[in-house]
């Protein structure tokens, strides 16, 4: 039993220290690669702690990846060169700057409350009304950091943050986030909000409060999110659509072709779809593949992913995974009558 929990850590944790390594050994320009994979690991993962526990699909996450990432990228700019390039920042944004490690914990710490914040009302909604509300946030929350320059550098790129994610940080990070999440499923905590997922009535009638499972969960997954991404602003300069639908697209497909009730599905999910993603952006900027020139049309890469999304929907609801941890076990069969579809309970 205990050997078996294990493996349910270390198989996520090897997929991510085997890419960090393919990563440190690989040339200057696919290095970047390797790094985003594993920044995408990390809110992939984020994500899971709440969708893939609760069963409550959230398109809004990605806001939390955005302030984290405002948080750390204002924080970090050389407090000289604010007045040049955030001149509108209020004066405590202004007047204090702090190294890499500090804006991380900072990050995920707003990231954490504005979740918790926005929480508070959401959490008490579910289905298709909860999926709704959490995409207003992601509206909300991109117009304030595009158009209010009192936080930050609003519609511009941010420059002058330092470029502190590299393989070894990016990878730290992603082990740091599968390890909380590791730790939050298997904790009392985990168990219960898994309980509401497969069956809310009969959670209720034990005496657990949905409510409050969902708005841990959400809050420690805001944190987890906002820790990502001060490690996304520190790994490029980044503006409002970097952090916006295209981001909540990919981190959403990721999740949902690796398996969105597992965390091996996550980390599976994450490394797979960063892969393909990344061969699909050097065809569209021209790939020779063995003598033979690729040049795709620009988009194809959220075409592809798109649809491949659809296809894992239909062919294997559950993932690529299953919806399954790691396991050296054969799975159980189907029960005699099971949910064709994969449904998750909300």
């Amino acid at each position: 039993m205990r050997s078996r929990t294990l493996l349910r850590l270390t198989g996520p944790a090897v997929l991510v220290v085997a890419a960090a390594l393919l990563g440190a050994v690989a040339s200057d320009s696919t290095e970047v690669y390797f790094v985003n994979a594993l920044v995408a690991v990390a809110i992939v993962v984020a994500l899971y702690v709440f969708v893939g526990n609760s069963g409550v699909l959230s398109f809004g996450h990605v806001s939390f990846v955005a302030v984290g990432a405002w948080t750390a990228g204002v924080l970090s700019v050389p407090r000289s060169e604010k007045p040049a390039i955030m001149q509108y920042l209020f004066p405590f944004l202004r007047d204090h700057t702090v190294g890499n490690v500090p804006s991380l914990l900072l990050a995920a710490a707003v990231g954490g409350a504005f979740a918790l914040l926005v929480g508070l009302p959401l959490m008490r909604l579910s289905g298709l009304a909860a999926g709704i509300a959490t995409f207003g946030v992601l509206e909300i929350t991109h117009n304030i950091l595009r158009y209010y320059e009192r936080i930050g550098p609003g519609a511009n790129t941010f420059s002058s943050v330092p470029e502190t994610t590299g393989v070894l940080q990016a990878a730290i990070g992603a082990l740091l986030v599968v390890g909380a999440a590791f730790a939050y499923q298997t904790s009392r905590f985990g168990r219960l909000l898994r309980a509401t997922r497969e069956d809310v009535a009969a959670a209720r009638a034990v005496g657990v409060s949905v409510y409050r499972q969902r708005l841990g969960a959400f809050a420690l997954s805001g944190a987890l999110a906002g820790f990502a991404g001060g490690l996304y602003v520190h790994l490029l300069p980044i503006n409002t659509e970097t952090v916006y639908l295209d981001l909540t697209f990919i981190t959403l497909a990721m999740l949902v072709i690796g398996g969105m009730t597992s965390l091996w599905g996550a980390v599976v999910g994450a490394l797979a779809v960063s892969g393909l993603d990344s061969v699909l952006a050097e065809a569209e900027n021209g790939l020779d593949v063995g003598g033979i020139a690729v040049d795709l049309p620009a988009g194809t890469r959220i075409v592809v992913v798109g649809l491949l999304m659809a296809l894992v929907l239909i062919v294997r609801p559950g993932g690529l995974t299953g919806g399954r941890e790691l396991s050296l076990r054969r799975p159980p069969r189907a029960p005699a009558n099971p949910n064709p579809r994969g449904e998750m309970e909300s």
